[in-house]
């Protein structure tokens, strides 16, 4: 199965996030509108934000809302 090119998107800005282990309120906010940007989440954008999901809920990835 070929990988989508917003699928693609996502990755890189997940990758790009999560580099020193914290995702700001900006960078969640930009991954989920690339996910979205074509009007649906298509199964390879699900898996990996359900991974971005997993990383935030096991303390791997601290989600900084900027407060």
């Amino acid at each position: 199965m070929a990988v989508s090119e917003s699928a693609n998107r996502v990755r890189e800005l997940i990758l790009k996030a999560i580099e020193d282990h914290v995702l700001t309120q900006d960078e969640f906010d930009e991954i989920i509108m690339a996910a979205t940007e074509d009007g649906f989440i298509d199964a390879q954008e699900q898996v990996l934000l359900t991974e971005l999901q997993n990383m935030i809920q096991d303390g791997s990835v601290k989600l900084d809302s900027g407060k």
